[in-house]
């Protein structure tokens, strides 16, 4: 006599850890408890009724970057994501290249350390409004700073923002200062013509009720039109409407941002 199958419901509950506390459970911080995902099981999609399923409750818009809450799209915490897509826009699928050819470990987790920005950008009122911020994650850039309890706690969250110093050459710049129309000041602009910059790499995080108001249509027609026009390769669009939060594949890896300024403080 055959051994019986698992359920379906058993068999998507196995690839989780676990769970040393209950749903939603937290330390005296007010920060959940980190779920580390086993990656030895493939499930397709999730379901918001799902026993296990917990997502880290995330308030768009709100101007305390705890309250608002970190966005996880790492396949580290799969109970606990609150965004759908993955990192990196389409390069992420040099992760999984990678991870296939034994180069890259499952459970890795980058370093963060050194990785704040070089200068001080916001917090500014735009940010707390969700009409005006709505295709990135305006604290992308602070995770280390915004979300440093919960890096320490063992979360794996990744920045959407980079930002440094830059030095570019710009033929525009190089030709407005033969004519006469700029004039170095050494501080932006070098006699040379190269400008100092701010530069921002920023990855796409949509919210996406927001993102379907902008376009005139329902968030549900919304969340089916993607996932018909890219053929089915985000059900969690469909499957998952109690997250709101999804990081496209689009632009290459980043969108890159120039800013000509004279102090550190934006």
């Amino acid at each position: 006599m055959s051994a019986a199958l698992p359920s379906p419901m058993s068999r998507q509950t196995s690839h989780s850890s676990k769970r040393q506390k209950t749903d939603h459970e937290q330390d005296d911080d007010g920060i959940p408890i980190p779920e580390v995902t086993d990656l030895d099981y493939v499930n397709l999609t999730t379901h918001a009724d799902t026993f296990g399923i917990d997502p880290v409750p995330i308030s768009w818009a709100h101007p305390d970057p705890l309250v608002r809450g970190p966005v996880i799209c790492t396949v580290r915490h799969f109970n606990q994501r609150n965004a759908i897509g993955a990192h990196s826009g389409s390069y992420c699928i040099y992760s999984g290249l990678a991870l296939a050819a034994g180069k890259l470990s499952p459970d890795y987790v980058p370093n963060l350390k050194l990785t704040s920005p070089v200068c001080k950008i916001g917090p500014h009122p735009s940010w707390n409004d969700p009409k005006k911020i709505a295709s990135i994650d305006p604290f992308g850039h602070l995770t280390t700073e915004a979300y440093g309890a919960y890096l320490d706690k063992g979360f794996d969250i990744r920045p959407t923002i980079a930002v440094t110093k830059a030095h570019i050459d710009l033929p525009e710049c190089r030709e407005a200062i033969r004519t006469g129309r700029l004039k170095p000041d050494g501080k932006i602009l070098k006699p040379s013509g190269q400008s100092i910059v701010t530069k921002a790499a920023i990855e796409p995080v949509w919210y996406l009720p927001e993102i379907a108001r902008r376009f005139g249509c329902t968030e549900s027609h919304l969340r089916q039109s993607i996932f018909r026009m890219t053929n089915g390769m985000y059900p969690e669009l469909i499957t998952r409407p109690d997250i709101k939060i999804f990081l496209p594949p689009i632009g290459g890896l980043v969108s890159t941002l120039l800013i000509f300024i004279v102090d550190t403080c934006m």
